[in-house]
């Protein structure tokens, strides 16, 4: 069963983000702060649960939370900085949107730029262990998944509809055959070597 936050003294956001290994496409990422009596038997680690049942979770979480948000980094912000840096970049940015202020951070992971002198703490894989990590890591996944549900309809050739971008061997394949477009991660070395001329 999932703890409801690491400590229960001061108001706590969960953070978590989403797309980070992938080749194309923004990475997602959401803050969220839950009443501290939330609790649903389905709530867990995004990675765990189905498409369906992240979505589920996404309409209960959004109706259920006290303040959750969802910002994102582009492909290009990602190639201009690298992508920890846009990662911990869009944590910032959902909560500067949260309509309560929290009075402490806890981050799934093990990286974290301080955020306007709220104490903070990283855990890793605490999306399997903080239901508030949990909901911000299937807020972050269901915005991503949406996202590149709609890149597809402009990019068929890649096959975002079913990998969401990340580097399976069917997009590795349309990326040799059809190259890069503006929404992969230019950074990644993604391009296959060019094959030595005879």
């Amino acid at each position: 069963m999932l703890l409801n936050a690491y400590q229960d003294i001061l108001l706590e956001a969960g953070c978590d983000e989403a797309g980070r290994g992938c080749y194309a496409g923004p990475v997602f990422a959401a803050a969220v702060i839950l009443p501290a009596d939330f609790y649903h038997p389905l709530l867990n680690d995004s990675k765990k649960l189905s498409e369906k049942q992240r979505q589920e979770m996404e309409t209960i979480i959004k109706k259920a939370a006290i303040a959750w948000a969802v910002a994102s980094q582009t492909a290009a912000e990602i190639d201009g900085s690298n992508i920890l840096k846009a990662s911990i970049k869009c944590m910032h940015l959902a909560l500067d949107q949260l309509k309560k202020r929290p009075k402490f951070i806890a981050i799934d992971g093990n990286r974290f730029y301080p955020y306007k002198k709220i104490p903070h703490i990283t855990i890793v894989k605490g999306d399997g262990k903080y239901a508030h990590i949990a909901a911000a890591s299937i807020l972050a996944k269901t915005a991503r998944d949406a996202y590149m549900e709609k890149a597809h309809l402009k990019h068929p050739n890649y096959g975002w509809d079913k990998n969401k971008g990340y580097g399976t061997a069917i997009h590795r394949a349309a990326i040799e055959k059809f190259g890069l477009c503006f929404e992969h991660r230019k950074s990644f070395n993604i391009l296959p070597p060019q094959l030595n001329l005879l």
